[in-house]
């Protein structure tokens, strides 16, 4: 395969990381192919110190790399799934997921404690809703404090004694060489991961079958089908960046097992279940029928209603947790 391929990522440290990985592996394959990386800085770069939910939802942080996709500039992008809103503009298409990272997040404290560990009051930095509420949940005794910025700049808060831990992506640190400073990967069953974290998104133009076809070198069918499951449990529930929410999947041999969780933005309201099934779909279907049967829809009020799920768009919830690591 010869010629050049155009990359669009955002500028941050991970996304960076990540478009230079999936290079690295496209050329493994495709000796004969150059990739440029194309920078793009995105709305949700420029909000950094405000919360999704102010400034607008996920959707922020893939705007300006879609335009350019779409604009011809770029020929493909890859994305942390997470970032991705529920649907796609028209043209565009996800037609690679390559192996998945490590779903779990991680607590990074200053002086090396678990979650357990840390002393009552301390403070534990995430703009989060989800990990505010699983923080809370867990350990009530915490302060959960308004954390944003990348990687390194909440590192330099935790290590200035701003906080005493931060909880990050498991996957981020991986992916920039920051393995070693995760002190406790936090079980994710129990401190459930965000929608599709650790999985990363191939995401170019429909008509372009040739870029398609090379891209997808890198798919991992195991990884799309478990992003699948996850956020079709996601629309399923009608979920978006004002609620927090959750799914965890993994396999038990050909079966798809997958727990989640829904609750209200102040934790008042908690609920959670899991589902099997062999069909992603069918799984996320039951996960959510399960969750709104036990409540689900008090802790979405002003979301979703008990008979649909989901009230005004039901086709693009803003998922939570874009933009953070």
């Amino acid at each position: 395969m010869h010629g050049t391929l155009v990359l669009a990522t955002r500028r941050s440290a991970l996304a960076l990381a990540q478009s230079r990985a999936v290079r690295v592996a496209l050329l493994a394959r495709f000796p004969d192919l150059r990739i440029e990386l194309r920078e793009v800085v995105t709305e949700g770069d420029r909000f950094l110190d405000r919360s999704l939910a102010e400034v607008g939802g996920k959707g922020l942080f893939v705007k300006a790399i879609e335009a350019e996709l779409l604009a011809g500039r770029a020929d493909f992008a890859v994305h942390s799934f997470k970032d991705l809103p529920a649907e796609l503009p028209p043209g565009l298409a996800i037609v690679a997921v390559p192996p998945r990272e490590a779903a779990e997040d991680v607590l990074v404290a200053r002086r090396g404690e678990s979650l357990a560990a840390l002393p009552r009051g301390a403070r534990v930095g995430t703009s989060s809703l989800r990990r505010a509420v699983l923080l809370r949940r867990l350990r009530p005794d915490l302060v959960v404090v308004p954390l944003r910025g990348n990687v390194d700049t909440r590192l330099r808060k935790l290590e200035a004694g701003e906080v005493d831990a931060v909880v990050l992506a498991r996957a981020g640190l991986v992916r920039l060489g920051l393995a070693e400073l995760a002190g406790e990967i936090l079980d994710p069953r129990e401190f459930i991961p965000a929608i599709a974290q650790g999985a990363l998104a191939l995401e170019a133009r429909e008509e372009d079958g040739a870029v398609g076809e090379i891209l997808r070198a890198l798919d991992d069918p195991q990884s799309a089908a478990r992003v699948r499951a996850e956020r079709a449990f996601l629309r399923a529930v009608g979920g978006n960046c004002h609620v927090p929410i959750g799914a965890y999947t993994w396999w038990e041999g050909e079966i798809l097992a997958m727990k989640g969780f829904v609750a209200a933005p102040d934790g008042t309201s908690y609920v959670e279940a899991e589902a099997r099934g062999r069909d992603p779909d069918e799984v996320a279907r039951t996960l959510a029928e399960a969750l709104l049967a036990r409540g689900a829809a008090r802790a979405l009020a002003g979301w979703a209603t008990p008979a649909s799920g989901v009230r005004g768009s039901p086709s693009l919830p803003s998922p939570p947790d874009a933009g953070e690591v």
